[in-house]
């Protein structure tokens, strides 16, 4: 099997981030630094990942949490903030299936499937993500035909977007938007393109996962039939 699936497997994270971990140096077979797209042999090889052995999880978790803002994706902040982590009591290494930054809220999907963490979050996959969004004043509708074709963003153009507005009430736009790819900061900084700023910014589905009644900072256990359907978006 090759090693960045092997550690996927163990839960460390997606394919691409195990390659990371490679390339870092921290992932040994039998006591000798791995090299990508190295073999292990199931059965007889050791993998260790910072001197600790590490082996394929037998049953996943997977679990939807509903992240309020104030808190981050990562293990560990060293500004000392929350992370998502603190709010999950499972002692199973998971990993967060794509981000939501400290400022945002909503759907997340934490798992120890690092082959689902690598599915859902690769571009080519384009799985659709929908978000309420606010922003300050008016929003022409020429400009939302732009949001919709794409935009420039740190130097490369979003892909196709779905834009509706929702109401535009006390000097507020509230919009619900769908996007295929998960850039960083993606939809705050294709509103910036335009001129507007989000003030609000909440995930309510992936696919037709949707985040329902869960109450902020609060998690469930997906069912096996949503992590079948998320297994084939």
């Amino acid at each position: 099997m090759r090693i960045n699936k092997y550690i996927a497997e163990c839960g460390v994270g997606s394919r691409r981030a195990c390659d990371k971990l490679i390339q870092e140096g921290r992932v040994k077979i039998n006591g000798k630094p791995a090299e990508i797209g190295g073999e292990v042999r199931l059965g007889n090889d050791s993998v260790t990942l910072d001197g600790i052995k590490i082996e394929p999880i037998k049953k996943h978790v997977y679990i939807m949490l509903n992240k309020p803002k104030g808190c981050i994706c990562s293990k560990s902040d060293e500004k000392g903030r929350k992370t998502v982590y603190d709010y999950v009591d499972i002692k199973e290494r998971l990993v967060s299936v794509g981000r939501l930054d400290y400022d945002s809220e909503g759907l997340l999907i934490l798992t120890t499937d690092g082959e689902l963490v690598n599915y859902l979050t690769h571009p080519r996959n384009e799985i659709p993500k929908t978000y309420h969004v606010k922003t300050e004043g008016e929003v022409a509708e020429s400009d939302l035909a732009t949001l919709r074709s794409g935009v420039v963003v740190d130097g490369i153009k979003t892909s196709r977007a779905k834009i509706k507005l929702l109401d535009f009430k006390e000097g507020v736009s509230r919009f619900e938007m769908t996007i295929y790819e998960g850039r960083n900061r993606q939809i705050k900084k294709m509103f910036e393109s335009i001129g507007k700023t989000v003030i609000f910014l909440k995930r309510v589905s992936i696919g037709d996962l949707k985040l329902g009644g869960l109450s902020r900072g609060a998690y469930r256990g997906l069912s096996a039939e949503e992590v079948n359907y998320l297994k084939k978006l």
